[in-house]
């Protein structure tokens, strides 16, 4: 397994964690596509806690609210707006990093879609994947 770090554009954040992932996923709610500009978020679940900053002192929270009406804090450089990890107050044992911060994406491979339900109807979603209309905890 590849070590999981990762930073901002501009680099004033970075981060790291020795936990294995938990899951490589792809989300395509709403608010995970205005985030990232795209049409979905890969985001990689680690451990709550495993995750170790450099440079936190320029990390930025906007707080978020999911369908559920639970939080979403999603943490982003001050500097350069890159979106670094998400915190869900429903999985409170999961933090997810935004896969496109990593410094090594090549072992990416997600596991699951979530909020299908939303996903642009041009994404194609191969057959060896799950797939959730929402999220299994929404």
């Amino acid at each position: 397994m590849p070590k999981v770090a990762g930073s901002c554009l501009c680099g004033s954040v970075r981060y790291q964690t020795e936990a294995q992932p938990l899951m490589t996923a792809v989300c395509h709610c709403d608010n995970c596509q205005r985030q990232s500009g795209s049409s979905f978020s890969i985001i990689v679940g680690v451990p709550a806690g495993s995750l170790r900053f450099e440079g936190d002192e320029h990390l930025a929270t906007f707080a978020d609210r999911g369908t559920s009406g639970k939080a979403v804090s999603r943490r982003f450089c001050r500097n350069c707006g890159s979106p670094i990890v998400s915190l869900v107050e429903i999985m409170p044992d999961v933090h997810f990093i935004k896969a496109g911060t990593l410094h090594d994406r090549s072992w990416l491979k997600p596991t699951a879609h979530f909020w299908c339900d939303t996903a642009q109807p041009w994404v194609e979603m191969g057959a060896d994947v799950s797939k959730f209309a929402k999220n299994p905890e929404a």
